[in-house]
């Protein structure tokens, strides 16, 4: 029998994918091959980075510029869709920047100018999206963020920590106001992985030591394979009652004390 792809004739826009290693280009690669056409966004110097992995996959996806915090740029990817597609049935939000103050131990040094810098790249961007896509979701549609758990502070992680906060509420206000077209937006917090954006984060391999140990099921930072898994069926139908929840996909770790 021909393998019926979970997310077969779905139509889905996603973020974040810098090259092999984002947890973005996991997603993509399974979307693929669970069925679903897909578009890739990528920003500034990094858009490059995004062509180049987009020629990695098995079809090659189109890529279309996209800084979430500029409104043209929302526009004119949201009538880009339109154009191609006429409606979208899922997006991926893999987004997230601090300036470096905010991040690495120095975070009385942040001033709210750097803060503000994370939070709307990182927390409203959500929303950014969600205006993009929400439009184009006609037949209801799915939005999936991700996340790292933010029910504690962690070392290094700071602003950054204080901006995932800010995503899981917006990701519950949007669950609340777009559910009546019949949209979910769900996040997956997920345990670290080495990627391009972990790397940017001073005192991350604290973060990887203990996690392995501490976790029920274990943990692989180089295994990304779960939280692609995860997205993929958030994506799909089979959750079709299921709107702002945070899945953690973590080994179990956020669920242990010590």
């Amino acid at each position: 029998m021909p393998h019926m792809g979970l997310l077969e004739g779905k139509r889905l826009l996603l973020t974040g994918v810098l090259n092999e290693s984002s947890l973005g280009f996991g997603v993509a690669r399974l979307a693929q091959h669970e069925g679903a056409e897909i578009v890739l966004t990528g920003v500034g110097n990094g858009l490059r980075h995004t062509e180049k992995a987009a020629r990695k996959l098995a079809v090659e996806p189109e890529v279309i510029e996209l800084d979430v915090s500029v409104p043209e740029h929302i526009d004119a990817a949201r009538r880009r869709l339109d154009e191609k597609w006429g409606r979208v049935d899922g997006a991926l939000h893999s987004i997230g920047f601090a300036p470096p103050v905010c991040l690495g131990g120095t975070f009385m040094d942040a001033t709210w100018e750097d803060v503000s810098v994370a939070m709307n790249i990182s927390a409203y961007s959500l929303k950014a999206l969600a205006d993009l896509v929400a439009p184009l979701m006609d037949e209801g549609g799915a939005i999936v963020g991700l996340d790292f758990d933010n029910s504690v502070s962690w070392p290094a992680y700071d602003w950054m920590g204080v901006a995932k906060s800010a995503l899981q509420s917006t990701s519950r206000y949007l669950a609340r106001y777009l559910g009546p077209r019949g949209i979910r937006v769900n996040l997956v917090a997920a345990g670290p992985i080495k990627t391009v954006a972990a790397r940017s984060i001073p005192g991350f391999s604290k973060f990887e030591d203990v996690w392995d140990e501490r976790a029920p099921l274990g943990w692989n930072v180089k295994d990304s394979s779960a939280v692609a898994q995860a997205c993929v069926a958030l994506l799909s139908d089979w959750f079709p009652m299921t709107t702002g929840e945070v899945v953690h996909v973590d080994g179990g770790y956020h669920s242990t004390g010590a």
